[in-house]
């Protein structure tokens, strides 16, 4: 049985994270609408296409027990993106990943959730690797991972219906985290 962790929320200085809820929505859809932001996390999406995938990170939070979180930026109280844990059926690995609304971009925002996730899965999760599915042009992306110590492990294959995306797969260990971080 899998233990729902719905009422977790991790702090950074300047972040909240935590569980998808609905009035985050209006930020989503706004994100999913944006050409750029949207360039390497499968393209544009119509409002209600965006509010089925809304609903799956909700439902993920409560079928697999965690999900991306809903990143809330203290000073002003908004939502600005999506990071963390997230590992559909077929895919590659067990995935933290990253999306900042275009707005927030070039504030180190996307390194600092995801090193809060990163500890979460390693250490509540108890995760022995994670993985980033990257595609090869998001040259932003592969810099986040690359501050996060990821290494590049070669080309990967989501499930379908997204088979045909390029991805590169980056990866560390827990190992290689912890000691990273100067922890054991």
């Amino acid at each position: 049985m899998v233990k729902v962790l719905r009422n977790v929320v991790l702090e950074t200085p300047r972040l909240i994270l935590r569980p998808t809820e609905a009035e985050d929505f209006e930020g989503w859809a706004a994100m999913m609408a944006d050409d750029e932001t949207t360039k390497f996390i499968g393209g544009l999406q119509e409002r209600s296409v965006a509010w089925r995938g809304f609903l799956t990170m909700a439902g993920a939070w409560t079928i697999q027990g965690f999900g991306m979180f809903s990143v809330i930026e203290k000073e002003s109280g908004d939502w600005i993106g999506r990071v963390g844990p997230w590992m559909p059926e077929g895919w590659p690995g067990s995935e933290v990943g990253w999306a900042i609304e275009r707005n927030r971009w070039g504030r180190g925002y996307a390194v600092e959730a995801a090193t809060a996730a990163i500890d979460w899965v390693f250490d509540t999760l108890g995760w022995d690797e994670i993985i980033h599915s990257i595609v090869p042009d998001n040259i932003a992306s592969q810099a986040v991972a690359t501050r996060l110590g990821s290494r590049l492990r070669g080309i990967g294959q989501l499930p379908a219906p997204l088979e045909m995306i390029e991805i590169d797969i980056w990866s560390q260990t827990r190992e290689e985290w912890r000691a990273r971080r100067g922890r054991s």
